[in-house]
């Protein structure tokens, strides 16, 4: 594996966060009074090392996966709907190819290990690991190896966004079961009953939410004693592209680029990258071995636990709304983060996080080319 799984997170340009805000004060309008707008840009310049931020290349990689824990009936579609989707977003048929192209973002799909080969088709990378996870129920869900694979082909999403000039990282999800292992990840890392995080997915019945909650609970009790660390939780009980998402996020904060982190499972990977980045033991780990173990003793109560002063992810992310699911409010708030969006989605793809893209451009726009008072001849406030 490469070397930067080692690496430290960016720390945004002060300086450039100061001028930014500078520039804020002297806008022809009451300090404050576009409220979040004005942090939003504020935090940009900081990013982009730059007091006039803009996103004019936004950048948006779906990770594609099948799980194991499907063949459980967890979720109210059949497993084959990974495959199908996959096919659709590669045809422009699917909410996310609207948004991308609404805001004129490069769009990718990455085969990470959806069951059945789908190449080639347009704007499919295939980077499959195996076809699909294993049934975390009776084992764990994916080797360390792949494991690792799957951190390392989310590090070269990101790392082709940005060879490609890209000012703003999206990643998304796409796997049939994949609710029920990001909120099994979410119930061991937090500590929490697993009956207060478990939704309602793609539209379950109360029974097959029942049982959902019931095969986690068994799951987590079965593989109690490997549940050491945030890496081995993703390893044991998570999903290849939830783990390609965790590798993209961590590098995405490596080398700058902006972010905007969509629903549950697209947070609960952060959440994982974070746990990692922020670790003190991080800057002086010399083997995959040990960063496997990083945070070790702070799993289960990790909620609120800093484990470290190294600098977060979370510095270079928008979080783009609070999903329906019931775990995502508990996960934003251990993450720190104010979600710009309450729309109650839940659909993944990326979707909530498209949805910001011209969000953040509007904020731009405004700080960019409103006038300043001295310019406009405008009197300030006392």
């Amino acid at each position: 594996m490469t070397s930067h799984f080692f690496a430290s997170v960016c720390q945004p340009d002060e300086q450039a966060q100061h001028d930014a805000y500078a520039r804020q004060m002297q806008l022809t309008k009451p300090e404050g009074s576009l409220g979040i707008l004005e942090e939003i840009v504020v935090r940009l310049a900081g990013m982009q090392a730059t007091a006039n931020p803009k996103i004019e290349k936004p950048w948006i990689s779906v990770f594609a996966a099948d799980h194991g824990i499907a063949g459980e009936g967890v979720s109210a579609y059949p497993q084959v709907v990974t495959q199908e989707m996959v096919k659709n977003f590669c045809n422009g048929g699917a909410a996310i190819n609207v948004l991308a192209n609404f805001a004129k973002a490069d769009f990718e799909v990455i085969d990470v290990g959806v069951i059945n080969d789908l190449a080639p088709l347009p704007h499919l990378v295939s980077a499959r690991i195996a076809a699909g996870t294993e049934n975390f129920l009776h084992q764990t869900a994916m080797s360390q190896e792949q494991m690792l694979q799957a951190l390392q082909i989310g590090a070269d999403a990101v790392d082709r966004a940005k060879n490609s000039n890209a000012d703003l990282f999206i990643c998304g999800e796409m796997g049939i079961g994949n609710t029920t292992a990001a909120t099994a990840i979410a119930a061991v890392l937090s500590g929490k009953p697993v009956s207060e995080l478990v939704g309602e997915g793609t539209g379950i019945s109360f029974r097959q939410k029942k049982q959902k909650a019931e095969f986690i609970e068994q799951a987590i009790i079965k593989h109690q004693a490997q549940l050491t660390s945030p890496l081995r939780v993703l390893q044991i009980l998570g999903g290849f592209e939830i783990a390609a998402m965790t590798g993209a996020y961590l590098r995405g904060a490596q080398i700058g680029m902006p972010m905007v982190v969509d629903g549950l499972i697209a947070s609960v990977a952060a959440w994982v990258a974070d746990f990692i980045a922020r670790n003190d033991q991080l800057a002086n780990c010399d083997s995959i071995e040990k960063m496997m173990e990083l945070g070790k003793y702070s799993i289960p109560e990790t909620l609120f636990c800093t484990c470290g002063s190294l600098p977060r992810i979370t510095e270079w992310c928008f979080f783009a709304h609070q999903s329906a699911e019931p775990a995502h409010e508990m996960i934003l708030e251990a993450l720190g983060g104010t979600p710009l969006l309450q729309f109650e989605m839940r659909l993944g793809e990326a979707s909530g996080a498209a949805l910001v893209i011209p969000l953040l451009q509007q904020a731009c726009a405004l700080h960019n080319q409103m006038a300043t008072f001295d310019s406009a001849g405008v009197s300030n406030a006392d």
